[in-house]
């Protein structure tokens, strides 16, 4: 005897109503919502990777912290702000040396990358009251590395309801502040954070 499928015995009409319906289909679904972006694939293949001699994180540095958007200076590694912010106050921690991937890294740059991340959480608490954080790195072009060839983490503030209709129905992020007043907030916060601890 021949097992019965989910949509055997279903009239024409019964079949195209559940022909959308997910919960009809064979395979048991799962708790996903899948959000198809076609275009970020163009994107990443076909993005403007800069040539290492060009590499911006590797320029920063050489910069005056100003013009760099530094906000802070270690050993092995620094912390800016993005240039293209999803939030105010979105920081980057890169190593100063040129590599492209966290396995990379050296156990010195590891240690100071980590620190100097859970040191930009505590100033972005204490300057702007961030009810929570996003944290990621993007490692390699295929991954969505903007900059694929160095090393960065991202550190984005967040905060309740700061998603609203502007970045989803008009693609458009309103920041409030500059950065050059960002970065100096930020900066002036990281170094009584760090003044704090040298006592």
């Amino acid at each position: 005897m021949t097992e019965l499928g989910p949509f055997d015995g279903m009239d024409h009409d019964e079949l195209k109503a559940n022909a959308e319906n997910s919960g009809s289909f064979p395979s048991r679904p799962d708790e996903f919502d899948r959000l198809w972006t076609p275009h970020r694939l163009v994107y990443i293949q076909h993005g403007q990777q800069p040539a290492d001699n060009d590499c911006p994180f590797c320029l920063m540095p050489k910069e005056s912290d100003e013009v760099g958007l530094i906000v802070y200076r270690g050993k092995t590694a620094y912390a800016l702000l993005n240039l293209f912010p999803y939030n105010s106050g979105h920081l980057m921690v890169c190593p100063y040396r040129h590599v492209a991937t966290y396995d990379e890294a050296t156990t010195e740059e590891v240690a100071e990358i980590a620190l100097l991340t859970q040191q930009a959480m505590v100033v972005l608490k204490n300057v702007s009251r961030a009810h929570g954080f996003n944290i990621g790195m993007n490692q390699g072009e295929v991954a969505g590395a903007g900059i694929a060839s160095h090393l960065h983490q991202h550190i984005v503030p967040r905060w309740m309801h700061d998603a609203n209709f502007f970045p989803i129905i008009a693609k458009t992020k309103a920041l409030p502040r500059l950065l050059g007043e960002v970065r100096e907030e930020i900066a002036n916060g990281w170094a009584r954070l760090v003044e704090g601890d040298s006592k």
